[in-house]
């Protein structure tokens, strides 16, 4: 369904007086976005079916030679310890989507949650939230991250919080002020003055109107998300062996980068690949969905 209304050339936006203008962007764009979907949508499927896949055991030892170069028998090459990469590979961007996405959706609720009532209620309230927010904001990203960790313990929880933590302040932000252009409204007031309850105008009249916004948001955090959670791991900090993440895989190669690159290039490339997929479709959906970002060329 995304990928359909994605692919539609141009849409037809009505104006002061009633007439249509078609709005239309530039093909490159609409092919990135294409682009980025698929490769995001492989790499998921991936992710989804790697228990499934016949990709091999990730947890075998001596499956083959050490440190073995990419061949037919191993697509992805071996490890140190004889296992073999490309089930390893996909089981780590199974933790690497669940950690981030799940991390995201929390992020979502959280962030939305917030906008909203810093935006409708205001007063003290909004800027509690917001200076609180600002205060999270302060914090550079990594050294927020590890300090989180080193108070819940290296591992996938302390990976999740900071992930939330982090991408919550930047997206409440963005949210707030989708929030606050639709809460000074005539339709919001006028449900306002009518007496009608702060939970149904916000239901019916508040979150429908910021939805696009958050969606958009939601997929740059994404990115955001699998970046931190990569850094945690290449610390060390985050997934534990034997477990495995698309950062501690590189960590792990960085050791043997002299004699078997391969084990530090192709989890970076996938990694760098995601991210830049989840970009460029987020991208494409801010365009879809912002009006402003789809004026007419003539």
């Amino acid at each position: 369904m995304l990928a359909k209304y994605l692919a539609r050339g141009a849409t037809r936006v009505g104006g002061p007086a009633g007439a249509e203008v078609t709005r239309s962007r530039p093909a490159r764009r609409d092919l990135l976005g294409l682009l980025g979907l698929a490769v995001l949508g492989l790499f998921v499927a991936i992710a989804a079916f790697a228990d499934w896949l016949p990709l091999g055991d990730p947890y075998k030892v001596n499956a083959g030679p050490r440190l073995a170069k990419p061949s037919a028998d191993f697509i992805a090459g071996t490890d140190s310890l004889g296992r073999s990469q490309l089930p390893r590979l996909a089981r780590a961007m199974q933790a690497t989507f669940l950690l981030a996405g799940g991390a995201v959706i929390a992020t979502a609720i959280l962030s939305v949650a917030l906008a909203v009532v810093a935006a409708y209620f205001g007063s003290w309230i909004g800027e509690l939230v917001i200076r609180g927010a600002d205060i999270l904001f302060a914090f550079p990203a990594l050294l927020l991250a590890i300090l989180i960790v080193a108070v819940t313990g290296p591992g996938k929880t302390g990976a999740l919080i900071s992930i939330v933590l982090i991408c919550t302040p930047l997206m409440m932000r963005v949210v707030r002020a989708a929030a606050l252009s639709v809460v000074n409204r005539d339709f919001v007031v006028a449900a306002r003055v009518g007496a009608t309850r702060s939970l149904r105008i916000l239901a019916v009249h508040v979150l429908p109107n910021i939805a696009g916004t958050a969606v958009v948001q939601a997929t740059y955090a994404l990115s955001v998300g699998m970046l931190i959670e990569s850094g945690l791991s290449f610390l060390g900090l985050g997934v534990q062996t034997p477990d495995a993440s698309l950062g501690s895989l590189v960590q792990e190669g960085a050791v043997y980068l002299s004699i078997a690159p391969w084990l530090v290039l192709i989890p970076g490339v996938v990694l760098a690949l995601t991210i830049t997929s989840v970009n460029l479709a987020g991208d494409a959906l801010r365009d879809r969905l912002d009006v402003r970002a789809t004026e007419t060329r003539r």
